[in-house]
């Protein structure tokens, strides 16, 4: 058994975890992920300034520098993607760090995920984009270009004697896999137990969102959240996996916050691709085995894919956005005259320089009733926060609309607040295009010790389970009306009350993409019918019609939680820094379906 520690779940968290997991008794690894994509487009723009940059500098300064000497002491082995678009730079600063302490820790570079240098042989081929069908952008807007590479690189850097081991975009979970791969001696077509070491990845890859953090259930945890304890994988040769957190430690471990965690942004569970295997977690089964102890098993694995996953950023133009507050008697209309006095005159300057329109403008007035469309309960708020948002090709244009929202407060309805400081600035807009590349595309090579030894990772391609029965799809899931057929069948002569969804279960939501997906966990297994006989597809569709007038959406069932998962798909206006929503990643889908209203037996909530 091995124990690893997940220490970051983006770039920018805070530094809690790892003196936490250097206290432990007995810790093997220290995982970090820091990337995502927008993170790529960003570190590009930093080392196009600096060649010595692109990296997560904090990686270095505020994780192993402070604590290198403990860090040698332990024998502990650190992997982490801190790389971004520039990992030899991040690996030649940290084996500074080692050489000014006296010490002789190993350190291993991975690299070949970066396509830059490859864009003109991606675009020759005429890629489409794989979610929307969407042409390649233009050569000049490219600001990245990476592909997603697997654990089996970062094991073998493990076997060659590193102590710290670096490496640019891979998927999130590989950093955990990896180790798995090189203690364990998992092989390539030991497909179960790549995908449980992947599940356990998963588990722990966002830090303390899996140990009591965007919890459904905060109130149980919300007086520790401030020392909230970083997540702990414990891993088995056999694929076993706990979940637990570092003794005295805040948060909590329970089948409640690790099915949160599982269900988090998975899309379809019965088909999960990863670079170095596919995922069918439909049947993984959640059991607490002790106080802040929950074991995970049933992960399989199905085949290999043939391709990776490629994510390209590309910069389309300028977005800018302004929030102020209103206040008094009717502050959600006075708020919306306020809005629509500046971008009229905005759009009044446009047109007489002969400038084009906005690609978009959105005015969302969050604590007013009509924010969440037929979602929202009627609050005729005395206080409410505007936010005015624009997208245009030209930075003029974003610029000229902050100005005219920061000019009108004199002139516009009474009521008006906004903290003091500068006027908002226009950032660029960066969009995600993904697109499947061939696994050869790659040259992946691991630097150490200053040798560059080259690592072939295509050799299990097409590599299929031997007991494979086929992934689950949205159209093999129990359809939405054989489930309401099932509890009308049932619900003769039964006492029924109404409760809200969150009595009944837990629900996390995220984003992919412009994709939103939300998971939702039954408490007991015997709630999921009465639930999944509510959250049909339309149901949940008609909840967020306020976003997208007719949302398409996938249904999924992981009978094994017993869970679902919805994926929205193209609501989220982009999502990411091309989106002008107040929550373009859908961290509040979840929120907004917990208040569904659910009609259940009496008795089954009195048992």
């Amino acid at each position: 058994m091995i124990r690893i520690g997940g220490a970051t779940g983006y770039w920018g968290e805070a530094d809690l975890a790892l003196p936490q997991f250097l206290a432990e008794e007995h810790m093997d690894f220290i995982v970090f992920d820091y990337l995502a994509e927008i993170t790529m487009s960003i570190m590009a723009r930093a080392k196009a300034s600096d060649p010595e940059k692109g990296y997560a500098t904090d990686f270095v300064t505020a994780i192993v520098a402070p604590h290198l000497q403990r860090i040698a002491e332990s024998g502990v082995k650190l992997i982490s993607n801190a790389g971004g678009v520039n990992p030899e730079a991040c690996g030649r600063a940290i084996k500074q760090l080692i050489a000014d302490a006296g010490l002789s820790l190993k350190v291993a570079v991975i690299t070949g995920d970066d396509l830059m240098p490859k864009v003109d042989q991606l675009l020759a081929a005429e890629p489409r984009e794989m979610f929307t069908g969407e042409a390649p952008p233009p050569p000049e807007a490219i600001a990245s270009a990476n592909a997603y590479l697997g654990a089996f690189p970062i094991a073998a850097a493990l076997d060659q004697g590193a102590d710290i081991v670096v490496t640019g975009r891979c998927v999130d979970s590989a950093v955990t896999l990896g180790a798995c791969i090189h203690r364990f001696g998992w092989q390539r077509s030991d497909l179960d137990l790549l995908a449980a070491g992947s599940l356990a990845g998963h588990l722990i890859e966002c830090g303390p969102q899996v140990t009591g953090g965007n919890y459904t259930d905060w109130e149980e945890v919300a007086d520790s959240l401030h020392e909230v304890g970083y997540p702990i994988a414990e891993i088995a040769a056999d694929g076993g996996v706990v979940i637990t957190k570092p003794g005295g430690t805040g948060g909590c471990v329970t089948r409640g916050s690790v099915g949160e965690q599982l269900l988090y942004e998975i899309g379809d569970p019965g088909d999960y691709r990863l670079p170095d295997v596919v995922c069918d977690f439909t049947n993984v089964t959640l059991e607490e085995i002790d106080t802040d102890r929950v074991s995970a098993r049933g992960a399989r694995g199905t085949e290999v894919p043939s391709h990776y996953k490629a994510s390209v950023t590309w910069a389309d133009g300028w977005r800018a956005g302004m929030i102020c507050f209103y206040v008094g008697a009717k502050a959600a209309e006075k708020a919306r005259i306020f809005a629509d006095e500046a971008i009229q005159r905005a759009r009044r300057k446009l047109a007489a320089r002969g400038a084009p329109d906005y690609v978009d403008v959105s005015v969302e007035i969050v604590g007013d009733e009509s924010h969440w469309g037929d979602a929202a309960r009627y609050v005729r708020s005395r206080e409410v926060a505007v936010k005015v948002a624009c997208r245009h090709q030209d930075r003029r244009a974003t610029d000229l609309l902050m100005r005219e929202l920061s000019g009108a407060a004199l002139g516009a309805p009474p009521g008006f607040c906004s903290f003091a400081g500068t006027r908002p600035k226009s950032s660029p807009v960066i969009r995600l295009f993904s697109i499947l590349v061939d696994r050869d595309l790659p040259e992946i090579c691991i630097h150490i010790e200053d040798q560059v030894r080259p690592f072939d990772d295509a050799k299990a391609v097409g590599m299929q389970s031997a007991d494979e029965t086929g992934t689950s799809s949205a159209n093999d899931t129990p359809s939405d009306t054989s489930y309401e057929a099932s509890v009308t069948a049932n619900n003769n002569g039964v006492g029924l009350i109404e409760v809200p969804l969150e009595r009944l279960a837990w629900a996390r939501s995220g984003d992919k993409g412009d994709k939103a997906n939300i998971g939702v966990m039954a408490r007991k297994a015997e709630y999921l019918p009465w639930i999944s006989a509510v959250l049909t597809s339309p149901y949940v569709a008609s909840r967020f019609t306020h976003f997208m007038a007719s949302p398409a959406i996938d249904r999924f069932e992981l009978p094994g939680l017993p869970a679902l998962n919805f994926v929205l798909h193209n609501v989220l206006g982009g999502g990411g820094v091309a989106s002008l929503r107040n929550d373009p990643q859908a961290k509040g889908y979840a929120q907004i379906l917990l208040d569904t209203p659910v009609a259940i037996p009496a008795s089954l909530l009195e048992n």
